[in-house]
């Protein structure tokens, strides 16, 4: 009997996320009630996030907005980014860092797993590292699993890779 697998990750094609910011430069820039302020997007270190500044709160929140839409055009899911740091307020100017996640640590592929194996108890899902392969003897089980995953109200994105 032949087995088929996939691996569940939680990746961001880097493309897409460039075009993305690149794309709310280029809108905030443009933008008439951001003209002569400090209001901008920048690349953290290593692109592993984005710093956006601006002078106040509501300058962050709408360029956070504005990222958000430019986000899910390119297909990618706002729980790539992570706003757990505050925002900080000096000189009249406030910034906040939004780092980007990525990867199943080992709580989150817990979580799946555990979803995984309550609902469908013939496929074998293992935890590998940073991902969660999972095996069954039928492709159709399978479809299912990436099925309910993707309706599941995880707090971070999950992709699918390796349908073999």
């Amino acid at each position: 009997m032949a087995t088929f697998s996939f691996d569940i990750v939680s990746e961001f094609d880097k493309a897409a996320m460039n075009n993305a910011v690149e794309g709310v430069q280029r809108e905030v820039a443009n933008r008439y009630d951001f003209k002569g302020t400090p209001a901008g997007i920048d690349w953290l270190g290593e692109k592993s996030g984005v710093k956006i500044t601006g002078n106040n709160d509501w300058q962050i929140e709408s360029i956070l907005d504005i990222l958000r839409k430019n986000l899910a055009r390119y297909g990618l899911t706002s729980k790539f980014l992570s706003l757990e740091k505050p925002i900080l307020t000096n000189n009249l100017q406030s910034s906040q860092e939004v780092p980007f996640v990525q990867g199943l640590d080992a709580e989150k592929a817990k979580q799946v797993t555990k979803l995984i194996r309550d609902k469908y108890p013939k496929a074998k899902p293992q935890i590998q590292g940073q991902m969660v392969r999972v095996t069954s003897g039928s492709k159709d089980e399978l479809q299912n699993i990436m099925q309910s995953l993707r309706q599941s109200q995880l707090e971070f994105a999950v992709n699918f890779t390796n349908f073999r």
